[in-house]
């Protein structure tokens, strides 16, 4: 991946013999070398991947937009703003009883034509070693892949476009620790942009648009398979959805209106663009559901005709068992 860095720079957040959160800074930032290119291009990778992000933008009294400010116009340097930051992560995190440690790891860097600041907390753990002389020996390592509290300013968009209510995407983080509790609060940050809405209206958006154009059962399925693909390749290629493209690759309606015309002319709110969410596309083609010590998956073309709903009994009814079920289930009757 083509990454043009321009600084790097570790601290560690360390807690002390009275268990209190404290910060080793490192005395200056890191040598742009190979290693750290390669370490700064990994998280840049690793959290590219990582799905179920928020979106949000800076607080109008934010502390941290201002340092940000600072440092893009040359008035401080950005081992002052690494520090700052180190400190006010520390201070917000001393206010949880989990307070973790780690390794906070800031990166200015360019990649795509587009500047970003990227910023995380990340978990390290030893590691056993064999020497040179075959001993045994500790090495510390940095779990990139577990990082989940991490967040990324796109710095051109922050730029040009500082209404924007999605220039800052963080990961949302593990269940039961939301990244909002302290991680935005570190950053003054506001949640903006919702992703998960947005495809969520957008689905809503192509049932109505195939009910309305009253589309036979045939045609709804076509319909929702070529949006379906159409996100599936914007996800497999880590690009977001564009509603005006994906316009572009639906049939018009009879009287010649695009899908785009449709939501716009209906209200529905959609983003001009936003990233697609895999659990949201696969209800284009598939009725999904689990509880009860049930999961129940099935295409949605199946509905109706191997597969039979009455709702006034709560009832599934399903002719023609997959076949390994199938075996397992004869095997038991038989036992």
């Amino acid at each position: 991946m083509s990454l043009n860095l321009s600084n790097v720079i570790l601290h560690q957040l360390a807690k002390n013999d009275q268990d209190e959160l404290t910060v080793n800074y490192r005395t200056e930032s890191l040598e742009n070398n190979r290693f750290s290119e390669d370490l700064v291009s990994e998280l840049h990778r690793v959290f590219n991947a990582k799905a179920g992000k928020g979106f949000g933008a800076f607080q109008s009294d934010s502390n941290f937009r201002n340092w940000l400010q600072e440092l893009r116009q040359g008035e401080t340097n950005f081992y002052e703003f690494s520090q700052n930051c180190a400190q006010r992560l520390k201070d917000e995190l001393s206010k949880y009883p989990f307070a973790d440690e780690g390794i906070l790891v800031l990166a200015e860097y360019q990649s795509l034509a587009t500047d970003y600041l990227f910023i995380a907390l990340l978990p390290s753990h030893q590691s056993l070693k064999v020497t040179e002389g075959l001993d045994i020996g500790a090495t510390d390592y940095l779990d990139i892949s577990k990082m989940d509290i991490a967040a990324r300013i796109d710095l051109s968009t922050y730029e040009t476009d500082s209404e924007s209510n999605r220039y800052l995407s963080y990961i949302k983080g593990r269940v039961g620790r939301k990244v909002a509790d302290f991680f935005l609060d570190f950053l003054q940050a506001e949640v903006g942009l919702d992703s998960k809405q947005q495809n969520l209206v957008l689905m809503q958006a192509v049932d109505d648009y195939c009910s309305d154009a009253q589309l036979d059962k045939e045609e709804t399925t076509n319909y929702k398979k070529q949006v379906f693909d159409y996100c599936s390749e914007q996800i497999k290629a880590n690009e977001e959805l564009e509603v005006k493209e994906l316009s572009g690759e639906l049939p018009t309606s009879t009287d010649g209106a695009s899908f785009l015309d449709y939501t716009q002319e209906r209200g529905y709110e959609l983003e001009e663009k936003f990233p697609a969410d895999r659990a949201a596309v696969r209800k284009l083609t598939k009725y999904v559901g689990a509880g009860g010590g049930l999961s129940i998956n099935f295409d949605s073309m199946l509905l109706g005709e191997r597969v039979f709903y009455d709702p006034e009994t709560d009832t599934l009814t399903i002719k023609g068992t997959p076949p390994n079920l199938k075996d397992q289930l004869t095997r038991k009757n038989n036992s």
